[in-house]
């Protein structure tokens, strides 16, 4: 006798033949957190002056990285970095995108190109509901109204502030000292390509979350994973906190930031607690929390390390990382830290394919390495290849300080030159994190590697006018 068609799966089931549906396991959600212009040294828990209590508590419960870096000491080369997981010089974004006179002159792009790898858009086709909430900074700024928009990248929705396009929050600047708050838009709000709200520049980071959790809201609903960017323009200046917080500081510049990074943290809580209090979400989601680059002098802390933001020393492009999901980390290794992984951003987007299970698209080159598993406690991997950097070319060196061309960070070495492969600068960052003590007369083997290395790797990417070979157009 015919086995009925309609039994013929429960038959097999039941012989172990297939898989219960159940057994597929549910793509790991991820929430990216890029705060803005914070310096390796802000949050409390990494010995920060303001108090984190929420970002503290996700670190309790996750793990710290120590010898995480920024791919940029800037904002827009940066994001760009993490965006696609190259280099930004392949993308000509080197500097922050200003208007187009200052981009050309500085031999840069006008925005990020569509057809450059988007992780969101990876994503995206593999199935992800895709949001992005907050600074953008990578096309649609000053006087750049034609950039793509934000869901052109792979978003299926997007909320930012002036430094793109489509749907916009921006910040009215209010010192409760009884004048009219002021407007701070930098021409977005006369470009159009979206529609513009205007809100307290203290309250912006609480616009951003509540966007996000209703992001979550309906993809759980729908039963869709989701990837967040929530990109808080704090902590970035102008520096306006809440009233009760401006009213409890001295006044000054760094008092003001600090209750702004306060201000931030209180206002992150609500997205943090909405995954942690449901369990089914605290089981599968990534949390990511770092910064684009190091801090504004005179406002947030890189101590230690030497330099601020801008610069390719280490307290311009190292960053906090923290790595919060329970249902990944072992125990044992919440609230631990790994202080022996040297990866940048464009290994964390390297890692986030992989972590959850997104092929990078045929004819992609990545310049990232894969950390998935260092990332959530399962291994202490190290890099293979250098990280490599080029300064900002309109960063040459505050204060008559210089500021290196090229830098490289291999293992335990951090290695600086000029683009002539001169002016060489060499530091120990197992033995000297401040970069107080110039190796580079004692170890002239290593020097000659990583210069060689540094030249090599500048030579096959786009110049900007910061090198000496630039032909402005």
């Amino acid at each position: 006798m015919k086995t009925p068609s309609l039994l013929l799966p429960v038959i097999l089931l039941l012989a172990g033949w297939l898989p219960a549906a159940s057994s597929a396991p549910a793509k790991p959600n991820v929430v990216v957190v890029l705060i803005d212009d914070m310096g390796w040294s802000d949050l409390s828990c990494f010995k920060g002056e303001a108090p984190t209590p929420a970002i503290d508590r996700m670190a309790k419960e996750g793990i710290r990285f120590t010898n995480f870096y920024a791919n940029a000491p800037i904002c827009s080369p940066s994001r760009t970095a993490l965006t696609t997981g190259q280099y930004p010089q392949r993308w000509r974004i080197t500097s922050f995108l200003e208007n187009r006179r200052a981009n050309t002159r500085r031999g840069m792009a006008q925005w990020l190109d569509p057809k450059a790898p988007v992780l969101a858009r990876d994503l995206k086709a593999a199935g992800y509901a895709t949001g992005h909430f907050g600074k953008w900074h990578m096309g649609g700024q000053r006087d750049v109204g034609d950039a793509p928009l934000i869901t052109e990248y792979g978003f299926d929705e997007s909320l930012t502030n002036f430094e793109g396009l489509g749907p916009r929050v921006l910040p009215l600047l209010d010192a409760y000292d009884g004048s009219p708050p002021k407007k701070h838009d930098l021409g977005s709000a006369a470009l159009g390509r979206g529609p513009v709200r205007w809100e307290d520049r203290s309250a912006i980071t609480s616009v951003y979350v509540k966007e996000a959790v209703s992001f979550v809201d309906r993809a759980q609903a729908e039963g869709k994973p989701f990837f967040i960017n929530l990109w808080p323009d704090d902590v970035h200046s102008p520096f306006f906190p809440p009233e009760v917080l401006r009213e409890k500081s001295d006044g000054g510049k760094r008092a003001f930031y600090h209750a702004v990074v306060r201000a931030m943290d209180q206002q992150l809580a609500v997205l943090f607690e909405r995954i942690r209090s449901d369990a089914k979400l605290r089981d599968n989601t990534l949390v990511v929390i770092s910064s684009d680059n190091g801090p504004e002098p005179g406002a947030g802390s890189a101590k230690p390390l030497r330099g601020t933001k801008g610069m390719l020393y280490e307290g311009g492009i190292r960053e906090p990382l923290i790595v919060w999901g329970p249902g990944f980390i072992p125990g044992e290794k919440s609230g631990t830290t790994n202080a022996t992984s040297v990866l940048s951003a464009i290994d964390l987007n390297r890692s986030i394919h992989a972590f959850t299970g997104t092929a990078i698209p045929e004819g992609v080159t990545p310049d990232g390495e894969d950390f998935s598993q260092t990332l959530i406690g399962r291994a202490e991997r190290q890099r293979e290849a250098p990280i490599f950097w080029r300064r900002p070319p309109d960063r040459p060196g505050p204060d008559g300080e210089p500021n290196p061309d090229l830098a490289a960070r291999d293992g335990r070495w951090k290695c600086y030159v000029s683009y002539d492969g001169k002016k060489a600068q060499l530091y120990d960052l197992s033995a000297d994190e401040s970069e107080s003590h110039d190796l580079s007369a004692a170890n002239p083997d290593e020097v000659r590697r990583l210069a060689k290395a540094m030249l090599d790797w500048n030579a096959k990417l786009p110049p900007d006018a910061g090198d000496p070979s630039f032909k402005a157009p």
